[in-house]
């Protein structure tokens, strides 16, 4: 592996962990935003925000060729309380960048600068896009990137995203064509009864019965409705039902969520919950309502652009370090949405154990900064790979 040599990889780091320091939320990434504008218009690059209303491009042409690509980072922080205690902890009570945004962001910001500042030396033809998205975590900042114009304002023939992920060794990456990550779609059960007295229960209908029937109930969808060779997810995560200790209550609530690859799985996920549901509330006599929040679609990568990502990272790694056991996962992305319109690929860059080896999305996660320089070196090797002449796939 020869990596190119990133003088300025402190100068990231302290930006990471600033970032990391002072995490923003949905469509509020204003400071974050505010860094990334300054540090590309800092690099000489074109720069455009307000997309989304926080999101950012920047732009570098080099060369005559009309080509364009896009890579993207995404910028928004969870609603978590960080349980760290390093000195770049969140200062935020209740927010935290526990999936690796910052990291992410960071990268993107290292690879512009790098390709800024050598571009003469470097292989490509064309210009490149560097899109840094608010609003991944839940609340679709990709597609309201696009319905803003992204696509339009900034012409492209391909686009790829990259996440870090905790449990791949450090040097290796997960790549593979097709779904590789989940569509999600939020459920809600409604259960109404009737409420009486605790120690008259045959005076009334038990809602919370109804909803913990409900609940074993639907762990019947997946594995006794779907072909066992297909793939999908039913989990309930919230039930909310009474107030006091002695009333059996009027309603009770249960919500979840449902993750497929498919159309087709995902409707007859859907049908069979409302059947369960409509079989129980006749077996105990109440009324049960059922609604569905169709969320990300699934990620879909394209085949000739992941084959030219697998050739990046093994000119990068090596053959040996490119994995697709790891893949697909049952996480969402809004990444999907920006490959619904665009042919692209998004892969998985390894994060080692990291801090404490815990997953994304964990009180106690930290993004690993020795891996800054590694997805640094992906992105500009994805350049070069897509953009040299005659080797790009896409049309002009």
């Amino acid at each position: 592996m020869t990596f190119l040599d990133i003088s300025f990889l402190p100068d990231l780091i302290a930006i990471r962990r600033d970032i990391h320091a002072y995490p923003e939320l949905a469509f509020n990434e204003a400071r974050t935003a505010g860094i990334v504008a300054r540090e590309l218009a800092s690099y000489g690059l074109e720069v455009h925000c307000g997309l989304a209303k926080t999101g950012v491009v920047g732009v570098l042409r080099k060369g005559s060729g009309k080509r364009a690509i896009g890579l993207r980072a995404d910028m928004d922080a969870l609603p978590l309380h960080e349980k760290n205690d390093f000195s770049h902890r969140s200062r935020y009570a209740g927010q935290m960048h526990a999936c690796g945004h910052d990291g992410h962001t960071t990268m993107l910001l290292g690879a512009a600068r790098y390709m800024a500042e050598n571009s003469g030396r470097l292989d490509f033809d064309g210009t490149v896009y560097f899109i840094f998205q608010p609003a991944e975590e839940s609340e679709g900042g990709a597609a309201v990137m696009i319905e803003d114009g992204l696509f339009e304002q900034f012409p492209l023939s391909a686009v790829f995203g990259l996440h870090n992920w905790p449990g791949i060794p450090v040097g290796e990456m997960a790549i593979m064509p097709g779904a590789v990550m989940a569509g999600t779609c939020a459920f809600e059960i409604a259960v109404c009864g009737r409420g009486c007295h605790a120690a008259m229960p045959h005076q009334g209908v038990d809602t919370l019965v109804v909803a913990s029937q409900l609940v074993i109930a639907l762990q019947t969808v997946v594995a006794r409705n779907l072909h066992p060779c297909e793939a999908a997810v039913v989990s309930v995560t919230q039930i909310h039902g009474g107030e006091a200790l002695n009333i059996i209550p009027d309603d009770a609530v249960l919500r979840g969520t449902i993750r497929s690859f498919k159309p087709e799985v995902q409707a007859m996920v859907e049908h069979s919950i409302e059947q369960l549901c409509a079989g129980i509330a006749s077996a105990f006599g109440a009324l049960i309502k059922v609604s569905f929040d169709h969320r990300y679609p699934p990620v879909i990568n394209s085949a000739a652009e992941t084959e030219i990502c697998r050739q990046a990272a093994e000119a990068l790694f090596g053959a040996d370090r490119i994995r697709q056991n790891e893949l697909p996962s049952m996480g969402a992305e809004d990444f999907a949405y920006m490959l619904q319109e665009k042919p692209g690929c998004y892969v998985w860059l390894g994060n080692g154990p990291g801090t404490g080896g815990c997953s994304l999305h964990n009180p106690h996660y930290d993004f690993n900064d020795d891996i800054l320089q590694l997805g640094i070196n992906y992105w500009v090797t994805l350049v070069e790979t897509v953009l040299q002449k005659g080797v790009f796939s896409g049309p002009e």
